[in-house]
């Protein structure tokens, strides 16, 4: 792979696409590149007055939104690292991120910033409110000057207008550092993902070049998927941004029926999603037909002509003209997906993660095998650490231009993340078919995917609940699509204290909602179950968690 700097190709698309629509927040306000380009510039201003360095870094906390892209662009094309943060995480653990990073600036939209306190984050120089870019604090009247003659500085500086021959943004290299990526949000578990720009690159490779070679300029796209996570990022925002295409946030909580909507009114020409955006589709609009029609579905002929009226109806559900449909971030339904490929819907599963800004396994969807996850993507490669990588499964190892630097500040877990002949460990286990295709087995660490493609770590969730009175340990595991909490409660400090066992019981299992309200909401606890007795334990007292996962 030939490396192009990754910001002189977003230069390039501006100048060809100044006019065409940029970033739309869905029902609301749209901006075009050359819109988008002056507030790049207005930003590149102020980032310059308030002494940001190339390779400072610039955080933003901030749900779905035009804004988010004009900010993330302005920090990466100025040559700082930007640095994402999931909008549902806690106000400790925003502290904790920008803190960790060691980020400059903050972009933050006004009901997060609510709940943060700028004492606890020292290092800030200024916190922007993201939806207007007003300064919401700036450590000290200098700095708090600069927001309120920005607008004059602007005109100071292009007194004819801000216009195409002013781009000039920072060419980056390729090993150079681009954004952190944190994998969670809690001290002790987080870890910030080094992405460096040949990874941003690789992955716009494999989009424009092997996935969606038919993506052009004034093409729409819906984002959905949280861009603080690589997945959305990658493909609803910074590829599309690439090629001149208009990209739609939905600003808003992206409830299945608010999905469909935007769908039915935008027409995307491809659609990036999870699992359960599609099984909900499935389960809502087609499941009643199947079980209406399941008779003559077993007629010759007419079973053909009945599957090819439910592909219709979901092709029409999902906009009516993507080229496919790019599932990935969370397991599919296997039920849901040998009908997709039964009526020939066009659906495909990728395979990816944080640490390859995303992609590891591809294939277009009339390539498709069903219950695989794609083969080696572009640029990449795929091993299994296994004796016989087609029947005993083995971890899952990649390695390629798309594979991070490791973790910041963090060289422990780095150089366990590598193998001594510099493959990535996934961590998943996986077979390899004759074909090149990948079999994912499960998953060797304890990361349960939420259902919008969220990274939630169980021991995060059981460190909240062991700090609840009466319960001595806990063990978070996925059940059936949900969150179950097994909490083993001091039974006999229950009894000191004077409860009945039956009343005892009633007052751990009402901790649900305190519980909840310390989670993330993709993180929820849907029940409780009580342990009678203490968990099984290795000789290192840690639970046997294997013993007790669900189906």
């Amino acid at each position: 792979m030939e490396f192009r700097s990754v910001n002189k190709i977003l230069q390039e698309s501006f100048l060809k696409n100044w006019d065409r629509p940029a970033l739309t927040n869905y029902q609301g306000m749209t901006l075009a590149y050359r819109d988008v380009a002056r507030r790049i510039a207005k930003l590149h201003i102020a980032f310059e007055q308030c002494g940001l360095k190339k390779g400072d870094k610039v955080a933003i906390c901030s749900r779905n939104q035009a804004n988010w892209g004009v900010s993330f662009l302005a920090a990466i094309t100025y040559g700082a690292v930007a640095v994402p943060i999931l909008h549902e995480f806690k106000a400790g653990n925003i502290h904790y991120l920008v803190n960790h990073s060691e980020a400059r600036v903050l972009f933050v939209d006004d009901v997060i910033w609510e709940g943060l306190t700028a004492d606890e984050m020292p290092d800030l120089s200024v916190v922007v409110q993201i939806n207007n870019f007003k300064f919401l604090y700036a450590a000290n009247e200098e700095l708090a000057a600069i927001r309120d003659h920005l607008n004059e500085e602007f005109g100071r500086r292009y007194p004819n207008n801000f216009e195409q021959e002013h781009l000039n943004y920072h060419e980056d290299t390729s090993e150079e550092l681009a954004i952190i990526n944190y994998t969670s949000g809690t001290s002790g578990f987080s870890k910030g993902v080094m992405i460096p720009y040949r990874a941003l690159y690789s992955n716009i490779d494999f989009a424009a070049n092997d996935a969606c070679p038919m993506l052009k300029a004034g093409m729409n796209v819906v984002s959905m998927l949280p861009t603080a996570h690589m997945y959305g990022m990658m493909f609803e925002f910074l590829f599309e941004m690439n090629i001149g295409m208009h990209v739609h946030f939905l600003s808003r909580v992206p409830s299945p029926k608010i999905i469909m909507q935007a769908f039915g009114e935008i027409h995307p020409d491809i659609i990036i999603a999870v699992p359960l955006v599609i099984e909900k589709v499935y389960k809502t609009k087609l499941k009643p037909l199947i079980d209406k029609n399941k008779h003559l579905m077993r007629i010759p002929m007419l079973d053909k002509a009945i599957e090819k009226r439910f592909c219709t109806e979901l092709t029409t559900a999902f906009g009516g003209k993507f080229e496919e449909v790019i599932l990935g971030g969370a397991a599919f339904n296997p039920e849901v997906e040998k009908f997709l490929h039964k009526i020939g819907f066009h659906y495909t599963v990728g395979y990816g993660m944080t640490e390859c800004a995303p992609i590891i396994g591809y294939a277009h969807w009339d390539k498709v095998k069903v219950g695989s996850a794609g083969r080696p993507a572009l640029n990449m490669q795929i091993r299994i650490d296994s004796p016989d990588p087609e029947n005993i499964p083995g971890e899952v190892q990649v390695k390629g231009p798309n594979v991070c630097l490791g973790y910041y500040k963090n060289e422990d877990a780095t150089s366990k993340s590598f193998t001594e002949d510099g493959w990535f460990r996934t961590g998943d286990m996986g077979v390899i078919d004759k074909d090149g295709y990948l079999f994912l087995r499960g998953r060797s660490k304890c990361m349960v995917l939420g259902p919008s493609g969220q990274n939630i770590y169980p021991e995060e969730l059981e460190a909240v609940i062991n700090n609840f009175n009466y319960v001595v340990d806990s063990l978070v595991v996925e059940d059936e699509g949900a969150l179950t909490a097994l909490i083993y409660p001091d039974w006999h400090q229950g009894e000191l204290d004077g409860h009945p066992r039956s009343e005892f019981k009633k007052r751990i299992m009402a901790l649900l909602p305190a519980i909840n309200h310390e989670l993330p909401n993709y993180a929820q606890i849907k029940k409780i179950e009580l342990m009678p007795e203490d968990f099984e334990r290795t000789p290192k007292k840690s639970i046997k968690r294997y013993l007790y996962q669900r189906d």
